[in-house]
């Protein structure tokens, strides 16, 4: 005890140190590699912008001249609709199924077993066409009551429209794969919060409303809008059923006057530009369901990386 009492600071040496340390001033670390990667990488983009815009073969004038013609933004508009439309069809499929999937109910289990295996495995464009060559399989569409009379008949030339083979190509393709994300989001949440609350007598409805989607839905919002960007550009494959999405009224163009470097170019800025305006939402969304004591754990990491330096 007295050889502790003999090496153990006093109270008051303790303090004096605490307030030395505090008076040292904070010198970040420094990082000379960091620098040179900077400037590096500085020097080549400079070198990449350079090189584009004195290359006479990208035609910078005919982009400019075509950036804003009603037809690309006819064909930039479609492109949208058929986005939004189709997530939204695949994001209703997408939750029946993984409600589907994760039920105890074995007849339910199997047929969102085989859909999401059917379209996940089968290339999108060539349910594409599939889709729109419906009515070489199925001529005519109908309704009727089993043993009964028949309540609507119908062409499938006239039903299955190019706008109505992409939504359903589009649609039940994005739901095989929402299916999986929901399916994950909701199996994230710790199994032990629903016996909970079956022991305090809640139904497995509200369970879901109150306790397991609130949960879910931060596991699901960041794959579903990487799934809503690769939506939009993977609506480009309507083109080949000859619907006029935005890649279409760029080959339509390129076609007659054989420019088709800069009117790819176009199409490239206006799908960088989506993808951009998308991005931006997805991380709002993503900040306004983030918990807020790990936003507040993130803010204190990145002020105590700034004070050593690690973060710029």
């Amino acid at each position: 005890m007295l050889a502790n009492k003999a090496t153990r600071p006093s109270a008051a040496v303790q303090s004096r140190d605490d307030v030395e340390d505090h008076l040292l001033p904070v010198v970040p670390r420094r990082r000379p590699g960091r620098w040179v990667a900077g400037i590096v990488m500085a020097l080549a983009t400079i070198w990449f912008i350079l090189s584009a815009a004195e290359n006479p073969n990208f035609e910078w004038d005919v982009v400019a001249a075509y950036v804003f013609s009603p037809t690309i933004l006819q064909g930039l508009w479609l492109t949208i609709w058929l986005t939004v439309v189709s997530m939204l069809i695949g994001t209703v499929i997408g939750t029946v199924c993984a409600s589907m999937r994760i039920s105890t109910n074995v007849f339910l289990r199997i047929p969102a077993s085989a859909y999401v295996w059917l379209f996940r495995g089968t290339p999108i464009l060539v349910q594409l066409i599939f889709w729109f060559n419906l009515a070489i399989i199925v001529p005519i569409v109908y309704l009727k009551l089993p043993f009964g009379p028949v309540l609507y008949q119908a062409s499938a030339n006239d039903l299955i429209t190019p706008y109505t083979a992409a939504l359903l190509g589009l649609g039940l393709n994005e739901g095989a794969y929402m299916s999986e994300i929901v399916r994950a989001g909701i199996l994230s949440v710790d199994p032990g919060q629903r016996e909970a609350a079956r022991a305090l007598g809640m139904t497995q409805g509200r369970i879901m409303r109150r306790i397991v989607l609130p949960q879910a839905i931060r596991i699901i919002i960041p794959p579903t809008g990487n799934q809503i960007i690769s939506m939009l550009k993977t609506t480009s494959l309507v083109s080949v059923i000859a619907l006029s999405d935005l890649l279409y009224s760029v080959q339509n163009i390129s076609s007659r006057t054989f420019q088709t470097i800069p009117l790819l170019l176009v199409a490239c800025v206006w799908y960088l530009a989506a993808t951009t305006v998308l991005s931006f939402l997805q991380g709002l969304v993503e900040k306004a369901f983030a918990p807020k004591d790990v936003a507040a754990g993130g803010a204190a990491a990145v002020l105590a990386a700034k004070l050593n330096g690690a973060a710029p």
